[in-house]
């Protein structure tokens, strides 16, 4: 039975890890929730044991958040945060510094993935009109929003997880994330810029690019009821109350409107993603319950991999989330390292997400970018990506490294 277990565990996560399965028209949500299917049908784990393996809490507030961001991008508010700063486009060098804090703050309290799919088309449309290379700045859009969603606890779905299952304080992730964040994007920002500044101009004759969508016009109140909702959570996350339940009451509230049906903003919703984080559960829950996480701890030990230790924690989720991807090895690191240390969770949340930045594929808000641009006639290669993407991620890891060195002596 350890074995038949062990196998899946193995071909559900080299499947995630691969992206897909040879001849099946299946992506990883559809590969981890056959899995899920699997370790059920084997009987080591009962429904019941399956059902008490999710951490429904974090599957709630996940959703809540993408409510809220789903209202907002309804409000047309990341639309017009986009069209403003591309004012700044005289000067690109301003203007590529205030896209990307500009990105890094949004997706640490909204959702880093929903800022790359509302911001690419605008930027893109500002940048050709004044004949400048969209492609730094889009992949400056896509590395900022992986960095700055590592500010806080909601900036993406594996920190939200993290910080359900480590029971952390909101006001204390901060603090302690604020100081890798924000050299990062500075760094980054230096790097890009000089990377990218011999090429920052487009060359005559450019491909024609079509929009292809239909943007959202601004709703003021529709935009500040949101804001209103994101604000009063952000606030009330520093207090001893129940993550989910405060965003699910902001989001029962902004479901409630005159003329945006609850449908629209439902449709919003990324069901892919909760179903991807429901079935890993389930999948890492039955391989824990049949004894084999603990014969895996064991052996990492003996291989003189301890993930309790900070640093070999850090390297081992940079590395593991670019081989499978970062939901999926978070999803099975919480399963095997301490969670009771509060260093431990940090690590793992801000390592994740900085490891996005290495490669195209490691991060969903990547894909996005390069997905929207190709739909407007951009193209953004792997090596293109690898350029900017693999030293802005190197030098974050070695902050991360720094701080680790100086708040655990």
């Amino acid at each position: 039975m350890k074995l038949a277990i062990l196998i899946i565990f193995i071909i559900t996560y080299a499947g995630i890890a691969a992206g897909g399965i040879r001849g099946l028209k299946l992506d990883r949500t559809g590969i981890a929730l056959l899995g899920a299917i699997a370790m059920l049908g084997l009987g080591e784990i009962t429904l019941n044991q399956a059902i008490s393996s999710i951490n429904f809490e974090s599957i709630l507030l996940l959703f809540a958040l993408m409510v809220i961001s789903s209202q907002l991008q309804h409000a047309g508010f990341y639309y017009k945060m986009a069209e403003f700063i591309s004012k700044f486009l005289d000067k690109p060098a301003m203007f590529l510094f205030i896209l990307m804090f500009t990105a890094g703050i949004l997706s640490a309290f909204l959702n880093n993935d929903v800022v790359c799919f509302a911001f690419t088309p605008v930027i893109i449309i500002a940048l050709v009109k004044k004949q400048l290379n969209p492609i730094p700045f889009l992949v400056a859009l896509a590395l900022s929003s992986n960095i700055g969603c590592a500010l806080t606890l909601i900036g993406n779905a594996q920190d939200v997880l993290i910080g359900q299952l480590g029971n952390l304080s909101f006001g204390g992730y901060m603090v302690w994330a604020a100081v890798p964040v924000i050299i990062s994007i500075m760094l980054s920002y230096i790097i890009i810029f000089l990377l990218g500044k011999k090429s920052l101009f487009l060359q005559i004759g450019v491909n024609p690019i079509s929009l292809g969508k239909e943007f959202y016009q601004l709703k003021p109140w529709r935009m500040t009821k949101g804001l209103m909702a994101v604000t009063a959570i952000v606030v009330l996350f520093f207090f001893p109350l129940p993550k989910y339940l405060v965003a699910l009451v902001a989001a029962g509230i902004l479901l409630c409107s005159h003329k945006l049906e609850s449908k629209d903003v439902l449709k919003l919703v990324d069901w892919q993603l909760l179903i991807l984080f429901i079935s890993l559960f389930v999948v890492v829950g039955a391989f824990s319950h049949s004894g084999l996480g603990l014969i895996l701890i064991e052996y990492m030990k003996n291989l003189g991999i301890h993930l309790n230790n900070s640093y070999t924690l850090a390297i081992t989720t940079g590395v593991l989330s670019n081989l499978i991807n970062n939901s999926a090895a978070v999803m099975f690191f919480v399963h095997i390292i301490d969670l009771t240390k509060e260093v431990n969770c940090y690590i793992l949340a801000i390592a994740n997400t900085f490891a996005g930045n290495f490669l195209l594929i490691s991060s969903v808000a990547n894909l996005i970018v390069v997905k929207e641009a190709k739909d407007m006639n951009i193209n953004i290669s792997f090596m293109q990506f690898a350029k900017y993407g693999i030293p802005s991620a190197t030098v974050s890891f070695m902050i991360l490294t720094l701080w680790i060195f100086i708040t655990t002596q």
